[in-house]
């Protein structure tokens, strides 16, 4: 067969209109790379806004105040459970749709969650104590109280807010079809949480006291009245790669105390220069909870 002679270069017939079709595609590249809005441009920001370091709230008396900066941290529990999927101490993190992230330079609302083995505290993982009841930024935290726990979404001022609401057919959470946790911008009573001591002994007795930081406590949903709990078993596929689910639901032994699972910390920061947190300077597994009484928290309610 002949060899053409036509090409691009002739600039007649379907080779011209290659030619200008080539033109108007790099065109619109240039000027989308010029103005920022290339997708893999928008991964880039999102990744580096969720993965930005942040400066958590150094506690000086020991306890959580309003308007801290802390992580919620979901300790190793290797004694009580097997085959999980992951070990380790759990932060929680703010977990992007996988396809969303690629559209998009700030988390679409509502806006899931999982746990990921982070004691880094970055833009991801730390949240805000913020008051849900008339309370002055800086005044402690107590057991019993409703609060919310916030995060900004991305380098914007806007807050997300960590919430729940009760289980339908078409809204759970995606591994175990419980009640799905969820970060939303609308402020309502579905964000309102409340703290608890682990021992349900002694529960009654902490109530209204102030709440110790970097020791473990329960996290549970003012509205549906369930725990807050890390799924170790359970993993998820996210924008940051495997983690594993995050839902509210209280699960109980058979001495009807929560599990390890429903156990929450609320890390704050280290004063030391070397170390981020006080999970560098006191690692949970070694650490007790303080007791609390009257001497012990003065001006208790």
């Amino acid at each position: 067969m002949a060899e053409s002679s036509y090409g691009p270069g002739v600039r007649v017939g379907n080779w011209n209109e290659d030619v200008y079709l080539e033109e108007e595609l790099m065109k619109d590249f240039l000027e989308k790379r010029d103005k920022g809005q290339l997708l893999i441009q928008r991964s880039i920001r999102l990744k580096e806004s969720l993965l930005r370091p942040m400066q958590l709230s150094i506690s000086e008396d020991g306890y959580v105040h309003h308007g801290d900066s802390v992580m919620l941290v979901n300790p190793d529990h290797p004694e009580t459970e097997a085959d999980v999927f992951l070990r380790g101490d759990l932060s929680l993190c703010l977990a992007p749709d996988e396809i969303g992230a690629h559209l998009s330079d700030t988390p679409e609302v509502p806006c899931g969650l999982s746990a990921a083995p982070t004691d880094i505290p970055v833009g991801r993982n730390t949240f805000i104590i913020l008051s849900a009841e008339p309370a002055a930024t800086g005044d402690v935290l107590r057991f019993g109280q409703n609060f919310r726990l916030g995060i900004t979404r991305g380098c914007e001022d806007l807050m997300l807010y960590l919430s729940s609401d009760h289980r339908t057919l078409l809204k759970s959470s995606k591994r175990s079809w419980l009640q799905e946790v969820y970060l939303t911008d609308d402020v309502s009573y579905l964000n309102c949480w409340q703290a608890a001591f682990p021992d349900p002994q002694l529960r009654l007795e902490h109530e209204g006291f102030p709440i110790p930081a970097n020791s473990k406590i329960l996290i549970n949903h003012c509205h549906t009245n369930r725990g807050l709990a890390a799924h170790r078993h359970l993993f998820l596929r996210t924008y940051f790669g495997k983690e594993v689910e995050v839902a509210a639901h209280t699960h109980l032994d058979v001495h009807r105390a929560e599990k390890p699972r429903n156990h929450w910390v609320l890390v704050t920061g280290s004063p030391r220069k070397h170390s981020s947190t006080m999970l560098d300077v006191h690692p949970l597994p070694a650490r007790a909870t303080p007791a609390l009484g009257p001497a012990a928290c003065p001006g208790a309610q």
